[in-house]
């Protein structure tokens, strides 16, 4: 079997870290991988530690770092797979801003952990090589960005986190795993529909994200329009809706021409205009919001910021959100 160069990448995250006597998990001096990550049959593995920051730390600049230093690396070595160690609790950002911006056809994988590297039944080491196994599968290849933990495989933009500290956190709502990992080797099932990366070189966009409740008026939303909002995220009840009293500042809003993305606060299913009354779908829909198709909050949030930096007409954005 021919030798794979793989491209990992640390950006810190529990799976970096370690658990001290008191019970408290925090990074240490030096990441615990490199002592385990040495030699692997037929993988040349090129090692880097771009960032050692816990994922609440992850910002969209960083996530934009992830992709320019891909894009430059890639130039360099001739690479057969990218690896990314990351921390859970934004790592379904990070990957979904990766496919939604990187344009390459080999294998990129995401991967963390739940347990810190010296606790019992530590799940970092293990996931970290199902993803080596992931990147170095021909058959990953052209697959978009993947997540691979607990033995199954993810796209990007189905994943989320579902528990706060359940080893088998990630899992993708409605549409589940497109494939499983085990000592056989890397199984896909089926195959995800790839969209046309959006071409983006810098972030400068100010995307807000809220989150419908019943009796919600207009005075978060008025706050908001206080600041410098270029997009607006709201995750709405149901199919689509949102209590009526939130339709002033709603006006407001699409008058000054701040595009707004409805999702759903539920975990499945797609937002549609289907209800009449005030504050539902189909008013809405009148008013001018972009209905998404299935994204969650925070990655139509990353999406909306995507999208800003390469238009500002209704029309393609409403193009961009339908995919």
């Amino acid at each position: 079997m021919p030798t794979k160069n793989v491209l990992l990448l640390h950006t810190g995250g529990t799976i970096s870290m370690h658990e001290d006597d008191s019970g408290e998990v925090r990074p240490g001096e030096r990441n615990p991988l490199v002592d385990y990550i040495k030699q692997i049959p037929n993988v040349n593995l090129i090692t880097e530690e771009i960032f050692h920051l816990p994922s609440p730390h992850i910002t969209p600049d960083n996530m934009l770092y992830i992709k320019d230093f891909i894009e430059r690396t890639i130039n360099t070595y001739d690479l057969n797979g990218i690896v990314i160690t990351h921390g859970t609790d934004t790592l379904e950002e990070t990957a979904f801003f990766l496919d939604t911006t990187l344009d390459i056809d080999i294998p990129v994988v995401l991967t963390g952990a739940m347990r810190s590297s010296n606790e019992l039944g530590s799940d970092g080491l293990y996931n970290l090589l199902s993803s080596l196994k992931v990147a170095t599968s021909d058959s990953a290849k052209n697959k978009g960005v993947l997540v691979v933990m607990n033995d199954e495989i993810h796209t990007a933009k189905n994943v989320t986190k579902t528990h706060t500290s359940n080893l088998a956190t990630f899992q993708s709502p409605q549409y589940g795993p497109i494939g499983i990992v085990n000592k056989g080797g890397v199984f896909f099932h089926h195959n995800p529909v790839i969209n046309a990366p959006l071409q983006v070189k810098s972030l400068t966009k100010n995307v807000y994200l809220i989150k419908a409740y019943a009796g919600m008026d207009s005075q978060l939303l008025d706050a908001l329009l206080t600041t410098k909002m270029d997009g607006l995220v709201i995750e709405a009840l149901g199919q689509g809706n949102i209590p009526p009293l939130m339709l002033p500042a709603i006006e407001k809003i699409t008058q000054n021409s701040i595009p707004i993305v409805l999702v759903s606060r539920c975990f499945n299913g797609i937002v549609q205009d289907v209800y009449g009354y005030e504050g539902g779908g189909r008013k809405l829909k009148e008013l001018g919001l972009i209905f998404s198709n299935g994204l969650n909050g925070q990655k139509a949030r990353i999406k909306l910021m995507l999208a800003l930096e390469t238009t500002q007409n209704h029309h393609d954005l409403e193009a961009i959100f339908s995919m």
